[in-house]
């Protein structure tokens, strides 16, 4: 009797567990409607890349697998847009809990933000961000998939600033690039996405 129960508690958990996959995956591909950015008509896939994150953990392809990501690139010693930036994603990331949503800040300033930097940098924004960053090439690799371009401007020392693409990117459940939303931003139309993606609108 008791291992015909454990049986059925197994089998019960693993069909939840399908269910559960069967239903992202579903909603993955369904057509995105975005009051506030523009959807793409055909999602383009990511391929692998290696990247850390803030705690100098391994972060690929893998890491956007099976949720929504909404990804911004910047550096920490930007004055403005970024700190603007993820005072909006913070604020959303509040509106919007959850597993199936995550939102990704990129540094592209490798040179200056180490992943204990980018750590102390979000820290400030409250919880629920992920940090990342990497060598140059694996950072070109990611970005350029992303559609979103970056360049250092010449200083003296550390003394330099970067332009950066100011586009946040949305990225599917099945890793493709599924559309994006531009500055400036309005929150509410931002939030009102962002809470029907990750119910399954």
């Amino acid at each position: 009797m008791h291992h015909t129960r454990s049986w059925l508690i197994a089998w019960v958990a693993a069909a939840i567990a399908a269910g559960v996959g069967a239903a992202l995956l579903a909603r993955s591909n369904q057509p995105v409607a975005l009051r506030a950015g523009t959807a793409l008509a055909e999602r383009r896939p990511i391929t692998e890349f290696s990247l850390v994150d803030e705690h100098g953990m391994p972060f690929g392809r893998g890491a956007l697998e099976d949720r929504w990501s909404l990804v911004f690139t910047g550096f920490t010693h930007c004055p403005d847009i970024c700190p603007t930036t993820l005072a909006l994603l913070a604020s959303l990331r509040a509106l919007v809990p959850g597993d199936e949503l995550q939102f990704v800040f990129l540094s592209v300033d490798p040179e200056r933000d180490t992943p204990e930097q980018i750590s102390r940098y979000l820290a400030h924004f409250g919880p629920g961000l992920v940090g990342a960053t990497g060598a140059h090439v694996e950072i070109e690799r990611f970005t350029k998939q992303l559609g979103l371009a970056h360049v250092r401007n010449p200083g003296v020392g550390d003394d330099y600033s970067v332009d950066h693409s100011t586009a946040l990117v949305l990225i599917d459940p099945k890793v493709r690039v599924a559309g994006y939303f531009q500055p400036p931003h309005d929150r509410e139309a931002l939030a009102a996405d962002l809470a029907a993606l990750a119910g399954g609108g």
